[in-house]
């Protein structure tokens, strides 16, 4: 699961983007129990959720022609210019240059070969998010992608991840690592989008999950503020009780109460 214990390659921030900003706050804010305020003294538009005073996300307004409404999963890098170009010599593209934001560092928004959008950071004052695996932060993500193979090989190449086969009820799920970290520092997994329809029409992507401590209370309560249910609360065993949710404006999410450990 994820920590606040970054390291090069992993997840170490998220940002929304959508067309109603505020709204959206209200949106989680009843539902994670987040709060929404501008970023630092000159924001430029962007703003930080915080939980009981912990940065979780960022948020912005989407501009004009900036694509649909989602989040953005930002792993660490040492050197964003050189991940940036490893991106474009790996098949991938940069969809928004390095650029340095105030207190924040250096991050730039890259593709993989499927297409999926993802951001890579190097760190400034901002470390990344202040708490992660409890309820109401980040605690996984994963990539839907039409090629697990092809999927691996550039994030291999482009962010030093490393894979391995899980057994899974119906099959092998797909976990990545940063290099050298070990399994014990999976923070999310690769799934196959062939053979769903719905998620093949959806194209690759990043989802971010959510730990909460009720998952099907939390389903009924997205639905309830207009936000829409993408996969009922299922429990996995092993894993715990997921659900996979879209808020009222479209930007797609999932939520995780994790299974007890044993004993």
């Amino acid at each position: 699961m994820l920590t606040t214990r970054f390291v090069t390659g992993a997840p170490d921030w998220i940002d929304l983007t959508s067309p109603d900003i505020e709204g959206a706050a209200a949106f989680y804010g009843a539902l994670f129990g987040w709060r929404f305020g501008p970023a630092g003294p000159d924001p430029g538009g962007h703003g930080v959720f915080r939980l009981a005073g912990k940065a979780v996300a960022g948020g912005a307004r989407a501009a004009w022609g900036q694509g649909p409404p989602g989040w953005t999963v930002y792993f660490r890098s040492e050197d964003v210019r050189a991940t940036a170009e490893a991106a474009e010599q790996a098949h991938g593209s940069v969809l928004v240059g390095p650029a340095d934001g105030p207190g924040s560092g250096r991050s730039a928004v890259l593709a993989d070969r499927a297409g999926a959008p993802f951001g890579i950071r190097q760190p400034g004052r901002t470390e990344g998010v202040e708490t992660a695996g409890e309820p109401g932060a980040l605690c996984w993500v994963e990539l839907y992608t039409p090629d697990i193979a092809a999927a691996a090989a550039f994030y291999r190449r482009v962010l030093g991840l490393e894979t391995s086969g899980v057994p899974f009820p119906g099959g092998t799920y797909t976990c990545v690592n940063p290099d050298g970290a070990g399994e014990e520092a999976m923070f999310g997994g690769l799934v196959p989008t062939a053979g769903d329809p719905a998620e093949a029409e959806s194209g690759a992507y990043w989802l971010p999950y959510f730990e909460v401590a009720d998952a099907d209370a939390v389903v009924d309560r997205a639905r309830q503020l207009g936000g829409a249910v993408r996969g009922p609360a299922t429990t996995v065993p092993g894993v715990g009780r997921v659900a996979r949710l879209a808020d009222p404006y479209g930007a797609r999410f999932a939520v995780l109460r994790p299974e007890p450990p044993p004993g």
